[in-house]
C-alpha cells in the first residue's frame, strides 16, 4: 500500500530547522520534496551548523532534511524565477520559512503564483507573520520562548529564567504547518482552488500557553518558577531528589495520590485534612513537598520505579546517552540508519507519525544540489548544454 501523500510534490525553499523540520515529516509520509537552495551561499545554512560539520554539509542537517532532494537555484536571478515559476506548474505546494518580508518580495505567496498554478497550496512559516510591522524581523525558537513567556516560568527559582533544551516552539510550528498544508491540499484536491497557509512561530509559541493563558486572561493568574520544575497548581507534579537521582512524580488524579501514600507508609496523610485533595495540597504545597522529599530521599531512583510503577505515574530524570538507550527505541522501531558518504551509517530518530501497511527507506539527506540535473531534465526536458549554460551563469 502506498503511503498517504505519494503522488504530492512540495517546492520548499527552508532552512535551518523549522521549516526543514515540517517538510520532513511530509516527504516521510510520502510527498516528493524539493529543497531549493540559494548556491551562492552554500544552499542551507545548516549544512554548516557545528559541531559535525564537513564541506557543505553536517550531521545537524542530515536529521532535518531525510528523504528530499536539493536542487540549487537563485530564486532573485529572472532565468532562476522562470524555473522556478515552471517547477510550480506541477507542483502541489510552495512552502517556505523565510523571514516575513521576503515571502512576497520573493513571489512565493498564492497572489505571486496563482496566475501560474491555480491549484498550488503556498504554505509560510515565519516568525511574526508576513505583514505588518514585525515582518521583517527574524525568528528564532529561543526568541519566541522568551516572548510567550516560557522563560520566565522555566529554571529554578532562585536562578535565571531558562529556555527548554529542545527546540520546542520551532518542532510545534513544524507540525502545524505540515497540517495546514495537508488541510489545504485536501480543499484543494475538491475546489481546484489553492490558497495562502500562514503559521507564525510566536503565534504557535501563544496557542500553546493553553490553560495557563486562560487563566491569567480571566482570573489574573500569575505563574512562577518553583523548585523541582513543580507544576503550577496540581501536587505533587514535580522531581524529587533519590539517593542517586532524580525521580518525577505526576500525581494527576486523586487516586493516583492515595496510591503514592499507600506504597510511602503513609496511609494517614492521603485522609488528612491537610493534604486530602489537589486544592488543600497546593495550599500546603511546602508541608506536602517537605514530607516527600525526605522520603524519596532515602532510596534509589530504580528502587522508587519498582515500587511505584503501575501505581503512580513516575519516571527516571535521565541524561541524553541514557534515555537514546532506553529498549523502547528499538521495540518501536523508532532509531533508523541513512548511509552516507563521508559519516557512513547514520543513526537518526524516526518520525512518530506511524503508517500502517507500509514499507519505507530512508534516504540520507541530500548533497547540496545532488537532484539539480535530474529535476531540470525530468521535470523541464532542459539539455545537459542548457543546464551548463545555467550553472556558469549561478542560476542552478
Amino acid at each position: 500500500m502506498s503511503l498517504p501523500l505519494e503522488g504530492i510534490s512540495i517546492l520548499t525553499v527552508s532552512q535551518f530547522g523549522a521549516g526543514p523540520y515540517s517538510t520532513m515529516v511530509l516527504a516521510e509520509l510520502g510527498a516528493e520534496v524539493i529543497k531549493i537552495e540559494d548556491p551562492s551561499v552554500g544552499g542551507d545554512v545548516s549544512r554548516s551548523v557545528p559541531p559535525y560539520t564537513i564541506e557543505h554539509d553536517s550531521l545537524y542537517f542530515q536529521s532535518f532534511n531525510r528523504n528530499k532532494k536539493s536542487l540549487t537555484l537563485n530564486l532573485k536571478s529572472p532565468e532562476g524565477k522562470t524555473i522556478f515559476h515552471n517547477l510550480v506548474k506541477t507542483s502541489d505546494a510552495v512552502f517556505n520559512n523565510l523571514r516575513g518580508d521576503q515571502v512576497h518580495k520573493l513571489g512565493l505567496d498564492y497572489n505571486s503564483l496563482k496566475e501560474v498554478n491555480p491549484k498550488v497550496v503556498c504554505c509560510s512559516l515565519v516568525g511574526f507573520g508576513t505583514s505588518g510591522a514585525r515582518a521583517s524581523e527574524p525568528g528564532y525558537d529561543y526568541l519566541m520562548q522568551a516572548y510567550a513567556g516560557y522563560m520566565s516560568m522555566t529554571g529554578d527559582p532562585f536562578g535565571p529564567p531558562a529556555a527548554c533544551g529542545v527546540s520546542v516552539i520551532d518542532h510545534a510550528a513544524g507540525f502545524a504547518a505540515a497540517l495546514g498544508l495537508v488541510a489545504a491540499l485536501y480543499s484543494a484536491a475538491r475546489t481546484g482552488q489553492g490558497r495562502d497557509i500562514e503559521v507564525s512561530l510566536l503565534d504557535t509559541a501563544f496557542s500553546m500557553l493553553t490553560y495557563l493563558a486562560i487563566w491569567n486572561l480571566n482570573k489574573g493568574f500569575a505563574p512562577v518558577r518553583r523548585s523541582g520544575s513543580a507544576h503550577q497548581t496540581l501536587v505533587p507534579v514535580q522531581t524529587f531528589k533519590t539517593s542517586d537521582g532524580y525521580l518525577v512524580i505526576f500525581c494527576a488524579k486523586e487516586k493516583f495520590w492515595q496510591n503514592l501514600c499507600e506504597a510511602l507508609g503513609i496511609s494517614e496523610m492521603a485522609n488528612d485534612e491537610m493534604f486530602c485533595n489537589f486544592g488543600q495540597r497546593n495550599k500546603n504545597r511546602d508541608l506536602t513537598v517537605s514530607k516527600l522529599q525526605t522520603i524519596f530521599a532515602a532510596r534509589s531512583t530504580q528502587e522508587w520505579l519498582e515500587s511505584l510503577r503501575g501505581k503512580v505515574p513516575c519516571a527516571p530524570v535521565r541524561n541524553l546517552e541514557e534515555a537514546l538507550s532506553d529498549p523502547w527505541l528499538l521495540e518501536r522501531k523508532m532509531i533508523i540508519e541513512t548511509e552516507h558518504p563521508v559519516f557512513n551509517k547514520v543513526k537518526q530518530v524516526a518520525s512518530p507519525i506511524r503508517v500502517s501497511e507500509t514499507s519505507f527507506k530512508h534516504r540520507r539527506a541530500p548533497q547540496l544540489g545532488e537532484d539539480t540535473e535530474g529535476i531540470l531534465k525530468a521535470r523541464l526536458g532542459l539539455t545537459d548544454s542548457e543546464i551548463g549554460v545555467l550553472k556558469r551563469k549561478g542560476v542552478v
